[in-house]
């Protein structure tokens, strides 16, 4: 029986996510309303009372995989699977292609999904750091020198969640190349895929027979309450996902695949408008990090709308963040989340009021919390015997 371990995230968000003032922890963009959505693509009540509630097709309805094809694979539609958010095409597809004693490469520190479930199945991690003193800047080497004949899996995304870290066109043909050399699977979780700052990179399913690759309009399109997903892969793997998900969602609502379609067919207005403010936003997150050097240190992030920064002198940044949640009102994301205690994710994709205010209230909390140290500390020296 699959044993998950509690998910930390997870966790996180349900404690804080909802009772935060403001919100500088979450990894994606400001969220579109439906009006703002409707009025953008054109979508008429009349549009949506045509909507019959039947149940929709196993691999999504035709019409949003046709849209999604036409992006992604080439117009390969027979490639494409819609799904419940990514989260779900990465239970489907780790379900279905994993076994006990599967060697399977990870990211480290990363998104605690993105290994837990191989874990939970009984396959052997092998972890691939992401080094802060380098930038988080992926090493091939590394990768190279973890993959084994009995590498199943090589789990990357890329722009990386939390440090935004990226890889060139080369560094990403040379990944290829590696893992394909095991004639290993290459899962590739593209929920920042468009966040990128310089040009995106090419989705691997068009380059590696065995990449399968995640998407979803969570991150960059701020839709994450809309919970639409899609994996992209060949057609037998599809079909084996196909058999696990018959045990669990089967499919989505119509409703919902009418509005994810009519998202990926404008999906390059809907996320230059949010990239938009992710630039001014990424500046203005660079100025507070040069003001606040003596307190933080961070490698700026090529893609995504978040960055991992170290905090100086508070090893125990769980306890800080609860802090700075329960007394000043903002959610900011514990290291401890994702392996890295002494980190913490910052999001910046908000809109900039928003992250201007949850910037100064973090520097309040870091006076308030640095200021006090010293005192606890000769307090400590006070009490300790002798």
């Amino acid at each position: 029986m699959l044993t998950l371990p509690p998910a930390l995230l997870e966790n996180w968000m349900r404690d804080y996510y909802f009772r935060a003032e403001v919100d500088i922890g979450s990894s994606g963009v400001e969220d579109f309303g439906f009006a703002e959505l409707r009025a953008l693509l054109g979508i008429g009540c009349e549009a949506l009372d045509e909507i019959v509630f039947r149940d929709s097709e196993t691999l999504g309805g035709a019409e949003l995989r046709e849209a999604l094809a036409a992006r992604w694979t080439g117009g390969a539609v027979e490639r494409v699977m819609v799904t419940h958010g990514s989260s779900e095409a990465n239970f489907l597809l780790m379900t279905a292609l994993l076994r006990a004693g599967d060697e399977v490469v990870v990211l480290d520190p990363g998104y605690q999904q993105l290994h837990a479930i191989a874990e939970a199945l009984g396959c052997r991690l092998r972890r691939w750091p992401l080094r802060f003193e380098r930038g988080f800047e992926p090493d091939l080497d590394d990768l190279r020198a973890l993959l084994t004949p009995r590498t199943r899996m090589v789990v990357v995304n890329f722009p990386h969640n939390p440090t935004g870290a990226s890889l060139t066109p080369g560094g990403q043909r040379e990944l290829i190349e590696a893992v394909a050399s095991t004639g290993a699977y290459l899962l590739w979780d593209g929920a920042f895929a468009d966040l990128a700052y310089d040009r995106p990179l090419p989705d691997p399913v068009l380059l590696y027979d065995r990449a399968c690759s995640l998407g979803t309009l969570s991150k960059a399109y701020g839709l994450p309450g809309l919970r639409v997903g899609w994996c992209l892969a060949a057609p037998e793997v599809l079909g084996k996902m196909v058999r696990v998900r018959d045990y669990l969602t089967l499919h989505l609502s119509p409703m919902v695949e009418l509005v994810a379609r009519r998202v990926i067919e404008e999906a390059d207005r809907i996320v230059g408008m949010r990239m938009e403010l992710a630039r001014r936003n990424r500046a203005i997150v660079a100025a507070w990090m040069d003001e606040h050097a003596e307190w933080v240190r961070w490698a700026p992030p090529p893609g995504g709308v978040c960055a991992f920064p170290r905090l100086l002198g508070i090893p125990d940044t769980e306890a800080f963040c609860r802090t700075l949640a329960e007394a000043h009102g903002v959610l900011l994301v514990p290291g401890e989340c994702f392996g890295a205690p002494g980190h913490v994710r910052l999001g910046f994709g908000r809109d900039t009021a928003v992250v201007r205010d949850g910037l100064d209230r973090l520097s309040a909390g870091l006076r308030a919390h640095l200021h006090a140290a010293p005192a606890r500390r000769a307090e400590a020296l006070t009490a300790a015997p002798g």
